[in-house]
């Protein structure tokens, strides 16, 4: 697994917990959950770029 994807991916699931947290304490923001599933969706893509190498 390259490097950026390692970093993608514990970005991805820190950013999973802060949101998780935040929707518990304050309630959940629909526009944090979309950024979140951005950056899924771009993680997905580290890792099918960096798979062809």
């Amino acid at each position: 697994m390259p490097t950026s994807a390692k970093t993608m991916t514990v970005c991805t699931v820190a950013c999973l917990v802060a949101i998780s947290a935040y929707s518990v304490a304050l309630g959940a923001n629909g526009w944090l959950w979309f950024a979140w599933v951005v950056l899924g969706l771009a993680t997905v893509g580290v890792f099918a770029t960096g798979g062809q190498r």
